[in-house]
């Protein structure tokens, strides 16, 4: 069983206007292949038009296309028992 992977580069805070990209990046302390879910509230995000989600190695990124004002709220990031918010 692999050890569990901490977190190591909080998520930061991002203000922008209306029509901008948010970028949220956490970095992790070793690759995992535990699931890390992203959430915008309590709502899980998935990787689509408006998202992206991308991994590479231990970072993590997570991208809000042309966000709204509906977009404003609580930016969570899960893996395992931890977790980051901005």
């Amino acid at each position: 069983k692999e050890p569990a992977a901490t977190i190591v580069e909080t998520l930061k805070d991002v203000t922008l206007c209306e029509g901008e990209d948010a970028v949220f990046e956490c970095r992790l302390s070793r690759e995992t292949t535990q699931d890390a879910q992203w959430f915008l509230g309590d709502v899980p995000l998935q990787s689509n038009e408006m998202n992206e989600i991308r991994v590479q190695g231990t970072r993590h990124t997570l991208i809000l296309r042309k966000v709204t004002l509906e977009d404003c709220g609580p930016i969570s990031f899960k893996v395992g028992q931890h977790t980051s918010a901005a």
